[in-house]
């Protein structure tokens, strides 16, 4: 096997970083880097000149991710940056996203589609109200694997009654969680490197892994719903050519389950049957199809099939509702969400119009309570909704299958995204 097809068959997890500002996320995304030798030399050189002219003590790895001149400058991260590397073992994307408040939705954003949520706490601060709020956004978007990186451990002179103080401190706010499944805790230093892809010399007392360790051995294959088989349809394939006459293929992504050639699926809307006459990677007839996977699928039987229909197996099908029940995260900092109010609404490859029937109530990050009797929510609040949909809606709850169960309301005026949802 070439190099390039090992690289390809690779298995990929998918992260994000979170916490609060100055826990030091982006100082251990350039050590990881840094100690996986994942740098070219002149970037190195750069990090190193840049720290030199801001006059900082040691190599600032943060400016391997923090891009963006407002960042360098105020030594905060802004924006979502994504990161690729790899090592033998693993490829991994990393989602880096900001530490501050008013930057809640980007964190949405970066863990929207992470397998694994990287928490920070400074040793010498404990667990803080960011800490809180981001641990419960890791959990509202159905991230199972968090890695709690007690960091600073340098500062506090490697004590391992601090760390085991903070991690019952985390310990006693997760237990209120909901998907939360995999809780590991790794007492760390992101700027002296202990523990982040080499054990630590100076917390021998520590018997646990170290973060790259982890991160190359976390199990996620069973976070996919392999039994619920969905396919939106994204596109349809109809070659005018001589070579392909009678080519009508369905392209997409398959968002759950695995569907094998011969097997039988329903089209929904439509509700008629047919079977599975082949399935199309580019060129190459395959057997069978699973999430992630984007195919074509060719039917045996003429039926109508267009954008947004879904295929699924009769025997098992998604639920079918023009009201839906759902918890959204507010973004748009100019407009606020209001009971009667209009949007264009996209779930997986489905477009229509929906309006807001009513606001259940909204969630105080902080203390994980219910506010009940509001009329509106505010940029990066989250809560409780429903929603009236102009055409049936082809769904799973969000806690079954992240793919179906997930939509983003836009602004039918520009085009804005102003809020991410999960159904309940």
């Amino acid at each position: 096997m070439t190099e390039e097809n090992n690289y390809l068959d690779m298995d990929l997890l998918r992260f994000t970083t979170a916490g609060s500002v100055d826990d030091g996320k982006s100082t251990l995304i350039g050590r990881l880097f840094h100690d996986t030798k994942a740098i070219f030399e002149d970037q190195l050189e750069a990090i190193e000149r840049s720290s030199k002219k801001r006059g900082d003590e040691h190599v600032n790895l943060a400016l391997l991710t923090d891009g963006l001149k407002a960042e360098r400058e105020q030594g905060i991260t802004i924006d979502v940056a994504y990161r690729y590397f790899a090592t033998p073992k693993r490829k991994f994307i990393i989602a880096d996203t900001p530490g501050h408040i008013q930057y809640t939705r980007n964190m949405v954003t970066g863990a929207s589609t992470a397998n694994l949520a990287l928490i920070l706490v400074d040793a010498r601060n404990g667990v803080v109200e960011q800490t809180r709020r981001h641990t419960f956004i890791a959990d509202l978007l159905g991230i199972k694997h968090i890695a709690v990186c007690i960091n600073k451990m340098d500062l506090v002179d490697y004590d391992e009654k601090v760390y085991a103080d903070v991690q019952q401190q985390y310990r006693d706010f997760a237990s209120r969680l909901e998907n939360v499944t995999d809780l590991t805790f790794i007492p760390i230093s992101a700027l002296k490197g202990d523990n982040v892809v080499d054990r630590s010399e100076n917390m021998t007392w520590f018997e646990g892994p170290s973060l790259l360790y982890h991160l190359e051995n976390v199990y996620v294959g069973s976070d996919a719903n392999h039994v619920d088989a969905r396919f939106p349809v994204q596109w349809v394939i109809r070659p005018h050519s001589d070579k392909h006459h009678d080519f009508r293929g369905f392209a997409g992504r398959v968002a759950g389950g695995v569907f094998k050639t011969g097997d039988e699926v329903t089209v929904l809307p439509s509700g008629f049957s047919t079977k599975i006459q082949k399935i199309l990677s580019g060129d190459e007839e395959r057997e069978d199809a699973f999430y992630p996977q984007s195919v074509t699928m060719l039917l045996e039987d003429e039926i109508d099939v267009s954008r947004g229909d879904m295929l699924a197996k009769p025997n098992n099908q998604p639920r079918v509702s023009q009201d839906l029940d759902a918890k959204v995260c507010w973004f748009s900092v100019t407009k606020k969400l209001t009971k009667g109010a209009k949007f264009i609404f996209r779930h997986t490859t489905k477009e229509a119009q929906a309006i807001v029937s009513e606001i259940r109530y909204k969630v105080d990050v902080n203390s994980l309570r219910k506010v009940e009797e509001v009329d509106h929510f505010d940029m990066n609040e989250i809560g409780r909704i429903c929603l009236r949909v102009s055409q049936p809606v082809f769904h799973d709850t969000y806690r079954r299958n992240r793919n179906t169960g997930s939509f983003i309301l836009v602004d039918p005026y520009t085009n804005e995204t102003l809020a991410a949802g999960m159904i309940i």
